[in-house]
């Protein structure tokens, strides 16, 4: 779709990146004072506060997927799906993407951004072969990405290949070898591919950066600098995210072109679906036995525990383990086949608990999520705004509740 004003994909040459005084964030390890850690964390009231959404306009489509410019095949795609009208950030963009512009999208959890690009790039592919990348901070997010665009195209012929640390090197070199239409990718392992010369991007036209306040931070910048030099200079740049880091607008700038800039809510806002609760711990309350008894409600059938380190979430699932409780848990230490099989435990209803880190708060899209726990208060308002938006996901509601400790 072309419009008057619209401008074709131009990317700015950006300079060599300067990483000489680039100072990595130090490793966690999960271990140390928890007393002192909690010191660091946010007022749980005023979190809640902050994070609960403010009165908003209803958004209705103006359209059905099956008026709107996508090739016949996608509508026909789209309906088998279910879907019969976009969500507001797919609405809002389609037009800007299709005519190629950048674009910087900010929208809760569970709005539609994985299809708000993945329908363009579709598009344009279907238009004429070229390759897009979508990098995420997540291996769960990348896997679901990839999974969502196979979901999208049957029956195009377009091939998609998903890289991501945690799996067997030698197998992604040999599926580097073939052609392949999308790649998803977490830097690390990308920026290994690459430099073992397995990936070319020569034809790449689009580049994706999903959850990207997360792939900005510190941990991620110099990985991500040296991805960007080896980019072709002409692409459109999309940056999608639930939350916006305002300190991170300069590294914005240098990625995005002349961008159209939609924030579909303001990006410290929880989902409205979402009702937040706040348990507060009496004097001589044992948090885990509190917690057992709250898992005994037949109505927390499917829950997302986070707490702030692996050693606290190992912890947790042995304790709710040894309770009875169907539990397990995913964070860093685990490989990517033993959290992945852990995920499709929980998506199918063989959990009822899955334990897990802020890793995994960019990375779970299950719908039916009836409960988010908050063992451990997180560090960040974007932390909390990720991990409640695991429920009240797709329309559904949710119950997110955080733990309160007394002083």
């Amino acid at each position: 779709m072309q419009t008057k004003n619209s401008k074709g994909p131009r990317a700015k040459r950006r300079k060599p990146s300067n990483t000489k005084n680039h100072k990595p964030r130090p490793a966690r390890n999960g271990r140390g004072n928890e007393k002192a850690r909690n010191q660091s964390k946010l007022d749980p009231q005023e979190l809640r506060n902050q994070a609960l959404p403010r009165e908003e306009q209803h958004f209705e489509a103006s359209f059905d997927f099956a008026d709107s410019p996508l090739h016949p095949k996608l509508k026909e795609l789209l309906q088998q799906k279910g879907y019969q009208k976009p969500t507001e950030i797919q609405e809002k963009s389609l037009e800007a993407l299709l005519a190629g512009r950048d674009l910087l999208g900010i929208a809760k959890t569970g709005s539609g951004k994985t299809a708000a690009f993945l329908l363009p790039i579709l598009q344009q592919q279907i238009a004429g072969k070229h390759q897009a990348l979508v990098l995420a901070p997540t291996r769960e997010l990348a896997v679901q990405i990839e999974q969502e665009y196979r979901s999208l195209n049957k029956g195009l012929k377009l091939f998609s290949e998903v890289y991501i640390g945690g799996t067997n090197m030698n197998k992604d070199l040999q599926k580097a070898s073939r052609p392949t239409d999308l790649i998803v990718a977490t830097p690390g392992r990308l920026l290994d591919l690459y430099q073992r010369r397995a990936i070319s991007f020569k034809h790449l036209k689009v580049l994706v950066i999903d959850e990207f306040d997360r792939l900005l931070d510190m941990g991620f910048e110099r990985d991500l600098n040296k991805i960007l030099d080896a980019l072709p200079i002409e692409r459109q740049n999309l940056l999608f995210s639930a939350t916006l880091d305002k300190s991170q607008e300069r590294k914005i700038a240098e990625i995005l072109n002349d961008p159209v800039r939609l924030q579909i809510s303001s990006g410290d806002l929880s989902n409205d679906h979402v009702q937040q609760e706040l348990i507060h711990l009496a004097p001589g309350d044992v948090k885990i036995e509190v917690l057992k008894k709250m898992l005994e409600n037949p109505q927390m059938d499917k829950v997302i525990i986070f707490a702030e380190t692996k050693r606290w979430v190992s912890k947790v699932n042995r304790k709710l383990r040894q309770a009875g409780i169907k539990t397990d848990e995913i964070h860093g230490d685990k490989s990517q086949n033993y959290r992945q099989k852990a995920l499709n435990s929980f998506k199918a209803g063989k959990l009822q608990c899955l334990i897990a880190t802020d890793v995994a708060a960019r990375g779970i899209d299950v719908d039916d999520v009836s409960h988010v726990i908050n063992y451990q208060i997180p560090k960040t308002m974007d932390s909390y705004i990720h991990r409640v938006g695991r429920t009240g996901r797709a329309g559904k509601s949710g119950i997110a509740y955080t733990f309160v400790e007394s002083k």
